[in-house]
């Protein structure tokens, strides 16, 4: 495995539109990251009142913050290790993932509600820190893996795990009270909306990503 994996990473890297692609994809995450995290900041400063939910109105809130949080974190550590044994995965996953969170930072302050006001949480500090503030609209964690599942869905056993966490991560959601009921229903036809353009906009490198670097 070991020896196949140096092997496809020569194949990648020896192609140039590959690693000017790799660059760009990588810079372009870079940004939307930063780009995200002061919106984050500029929702929770703008953040006003709470509204009545469907769900969240009709049950109790969990603590979940050790799932939401930490099942999070390794999300993107699992997602990091499938894209670094597979290199010719990265520019159209970097890419995607850059539109995902630019358009969540688009409109996470279009409207600008405050968290339902009954979060329970043992480590508030890091969940407020982390997750918590205005940026409700719309949920990451489930459009997060689902896009994932998107991008992946020609590999089974990675479809439906990342079908499974997303719904997972939807349900601690609403559990917990982290999101709105709307935030979590729209995110699954958000994320598909983004692989969709991503798909057409970076064509060759969803062609990659499908049949690898062609040398």
């Amino acid at each position: 495995m070991t020896v196949n994996l140096i092997k496809n990473y020569k194949n990648c890297f020896s192609n140039k539109y590959f690693v000017w692609s790799s660059v760009f994809g990588f810079v372009f995450l870079v940004i939307s990251l930063t780009i995200t995290s002061a919106a984050i900041m500029l929702a929770t400063e703008k953040q006003n009142n709470t509204v009545t939910d469907i769900i969240l109105s009709n049950i109790p809130a969990y603590n979940l913050a050790n799932f939401f949080v930490y099942g999070a974190f390794a999300l993107v550590i699992f997602t990091l290790f499938i894209v670094l044994i597979k290199p010719e995965r990265f520019p159209f996953v970097s890419k995607s993932i850059s539109v995902f969170y630019l358009t969540r930072s688009l409109f996470m302050n279009l409207t600008h509600l405050a968290p339902y006001p009954d979060i329970v949480s043992t480590n508030a500090n890091i969940l407020n820190k982390l997750t918590i503030g205005g940026d409700l609209f719309f949920s990451g964690h489930t459009g997060f893996p689902f896009l994932l599942a998107l991008i992946f869905w020609q590999e089974k056993k990675l479809r439906y795990l990342f079908l499974i966490l997303s719904v997972f991560f939807g349900t601690i959601s609403l559990l917990g009270h982290y999101h709105y009921t709307i935030d979590v229903l729209s995110a699954f036809f958000i994320a598909y909306g983004v692989y969709h353009f991503c798909a057409k906009i970076f064509k060759k490198d969803h062609k990659i990503l499908l049949n690898g670097v062609q040398n």
